[in-house]
């Protein structure tokens, strides 16, 4: 069964998730030829190791503190804050408490996307 991506007009609804982080998995909200986005979940101590993508990124944390670790160091995502990476830098996340991101990719063709299992 395929999933349910966006469609041009329609609303996706990406408040915080509060109790339902637990049991909500990481989903691509709408991917197109050009572009992705994503809800990445990932729980307290959760992480997604090392690996890069040719296209742009910005990583939009909604709820909880994520690790960034990009450029050769590390910063810290909390709420309401977002950072943007050029294609092909390496990146990895770590969540310091359960977390909701808002992940968008351009795509370049060969891109894969981030693993799923988030």
């Amino acid at each position: 069964m395929s999933l349910h991506h966006a469609t041009s007009g329609e609303k996706i609804d990406i408040r915080p998730l509060g109790a339902k982080l637990p049991q909500t998995p990481s989903t691509a909200l709408l991917r197109t030829d050009d572009l992705e986005v994503m809800r990445v979940v990932l729980s307290t101590g959760r992480s997604v190791p090392e690996h890069r993508v040719a296209g742009e990124i910005t990583i939009q944390c909604i709820e909880g503190i994520v690790e960034v670790q990009a450029h050769d160091g590390v910063q810290v995502l909390s709420a309401n804050e977002m950072l943007y990476l050029k294609g092909n830098v390496p990146y990895a996340l770590n969540a310091l408490a359960d977390s909701s991101l808002l992940m968008t990719i351009l795509r370049k063709p060969g891109d894969e996307p981030p693993q799923a299992g988030l």
